[in-house]
Formats: C-alpha cells, structure tokens, sequence
C-alpha cells in the first residue's frame, strides 16, 4: 500500500481532502509510553490551515480522536489509531477541475493512473492536508525520542530568495530547537520575517505562490544508527520525507555545496572533546556510510511553491482533448513553508524512531 511506510514502526495514513475524514494508524509503538496531547495539539496548530494571512484562509480544527491504542494517558502497545474530521469543504470550488488538470498538480498523472477515479476535491489523497495525520503520527514518536534523549526542530531557511541564518550545524543546540519547534514561523533571525512575509504576500496579491527551503535538525542520536547500503539515515529519512507533498529535493549537511570542495576541505577532522569523539566541522550533516555519527543530523528540504494558483493557466481538456485555460478557484496557500517545517520535523521524527528500533536502541 503506497500510504503505509516504516518498518519497525509502521504508519498507515488514510482519506482525502474533503471526505469525511482523514487519519493515521501507527502500529508497534512501545507499550506505557506517556503522551502529552496538549503538546501533539501545539505541533498540530502549527501545521493548521487558517491561523495566518500567510496560509490558505481554510479553517480546520485538526482535532485528532483517537480510536485505540491510548488509556489513562498510555500507549496501550495495541495499534494507535487517530482521525480528524474535516468540516470546512468547499468541494464546489473544484467542479471546473476534474477535468481539466492543474499544472504542477497530481491531477492529469492521478487521473492516468486510477482511471478518472481519483477524487480531485481538494486534491484528494494527494493534497497537503494528508500532512495532518501525518504530523500527529510525529509529534508522538518525537516525544518518545524526546524521553531518549533526541530533540528535534526546524527553521524556515528561505523563501522566494530570502535566506535566513542556516544551523550552526557543528553547535546546534537542543534549546535552539525545542524553541524553534513551538513557533508558527519559525527563524533563527527573526528579522528575516518581515521580509519573507512581504514577498508571500506579492504573490497573493498577484495570485500567485512562492517557495522556499525548510531546514530540520536532531541533536541527541547517537552514533551507529543506520545500516548500509539501502537502510541508510538518508534512505530512510529521504523516504518518508519525500511523502511530504511539494517536497522536491533533499540536502544532507552541506550537499551539493560539497561537489565544489576538495576532499581536504570537504572532510570532517575527528577530536576529543570531554571524552567523547566530535569532529570539529559537521559538512556530512551528521550521516557517514549511512550511520550516524553523533554530531548533529542536517537535513535541508526544497518546497516547490504552490501549485494551485488563481492565475490562468494553460492546460488540456481531457475528453475533448483540446488546449484550455485554467483558473484555479478555492483556499490555497500563497506559501507553504512554514506549515511545512512542522510536517518535516514529524517526518524525521518517525524515520528517526524507526532507525532506533531497527538497532534496538527504543
């Protein structure tokens, strides 16, 4: 099943954007594993429709019920089972959609693939509002991890071109992050926001979107996780990542940043620091051979920006398979970023928590 991922710890994630209802079941998670639901909730707001000018005005509570596997505050071991209803459908606003696709859209490959069935509203079990089970799933498995020893947060890095101060990716710290992980928009330098905000909202007004980079760190994961060749920390995070929709490239560390350096400069030289082996730069952003290595992991993340814009659009009629015009109509996010960041974080967090389990390190 193409929704389902993990290994140890598996998600499955189910619905479409304007059914009744969408939702996430996690299955072998560690028994007697407190939850803090208000701290799920607080990742849930921040990954929220509707609670900045910068979003889509689409409003949803995104209030998980859990069905099973939760009691007196628990994990019970039984599979963890939560859904979120949608309530706030404006399913009439893709009626000029179905068939004709958006570009940069799922639309005309889905269609292909499942025969006209796909269901477009919304875009369906495609749209960014699967993201939201998803988060859910990862704000559990981050506290788990928490109470192991592993924080985990992200920034903002750029958007339309404006660049926010990247990781320290030697000295990134667990405070750094866990402060990072409560704020909406979050920056390392908060006078980047004004103008980020300022080229988001250009594009609004001009119905158009933008992109940008989301930048997401671990501190805490001990080195010798991961397994070569194909149970990598890049495998497993670029995999779960990748399901993040709008999500186009992956960096780790420095990246393509090390195709312009010579293997002197590219290296990380090893030292003692306090008994414990560090190396004194961090360009393979924590991941050597697959494994861990103790520093810091760094992972960098493109956000396409959002394909469906009120701006026409040159597309296809795919019954009379004739050239046609596209204006998209309905609630989208000029940017996606921000909401992004949180997505990312939880995607990491289920990928990290596999990767222990898999040494048995959970």
């Amino acid at each position: 099943m193409s929704s389902a991922w993990g290994d140890y710890i598996k998600i499955s994630i189910f619905g479409e954007s304007h059914g009744e209802g969408i939702g996430v079941v996690l299955d072998n998670l560690p028994a007697g594993e407190a939850i803090d639901m208000d701290a799920v909730l607080r990742q849930m707001a921040r990954r929220a429709p509707g609670r900045d000018r910068s979003s889509t005005p689409r409003k949803e509570a995104d209030t998980p019920r859990i069905l099973s596997g939760f009691l007196d505050g628990k994990t019970t071991g039984a599979p963890l089972c939560a859904v979120i209803e949608n309530t706030n459908t404006r399913s009439a606003d893709y009626k000029n959609i179905e068939l004709l696709p958006r570009p940069g859209h799922s639309d005309y490959p889905g269609f292909v693939r499942y025969g006209g069935f796909n269901d477009v509203r919304g875009g369906g079990h495609f749209s960014g509002r699967l993201t939201a089970p998803l988060t859910f799933a990862g704000a559990v498995c981050r506290q788990i991890l928490l109470r192991r020893g592993i924080h985990i947060g992200g920034h903002v890095a750029a958007i339309a071109g404006v660049k926010d101060t990247p990781f320290d990716m030697v000295n990134v710290s667990a405070a750094q992050l866990d402060a990072l992980s409560e704020i909406y928009f979050p920056l390392n330098d908060r006078e980047k926001e004004t103008e980020m905000r300022e080229k988001i909202e250009a594009a609004r007004l001009s119905l158009d979107s933008v992109g940008g980079i989301a930048e997401i760190a671990a501190v805490g994961v001990p080195a010798g996780i991961g397994s070569p060749m194909f149970y990598g920390v890049e495998n497993v995070l670029s995999s779960i990542m990748y399901g993040v929709p709008a999500v186009k490239g992956l960096e780790f560390g420095i990246g393509f940043g090390a195709a312009d350096l010579r293997g002197s400069q590219d290296n990380d030289p090893y030292e003692m620091v306090d008994g414990e082996i560090r190396t004194k730069t961090n360009n393979c952003g924590g991941i050597l051979g697959g494994i861990t290595t103790g520093m810091p992991i760094v992972v960098r993340a493109v956000v396409k920006p959002t394909s469906s814009i009120a701006q026409e659009q040159d597309t296809v009629d795919l019954t009379k398979r004739v050239n046609a015009k596209l204006s998209v109509h309905g609630r989208h996010d000029p940017c996606i970023v921000p909401r992004a960041v949180p997505v990312l974080e939880s995607a990491m967090a289920i990928g990290l928590i596999n990767l222990l389990a898999e040494r048995g390190k959970l």
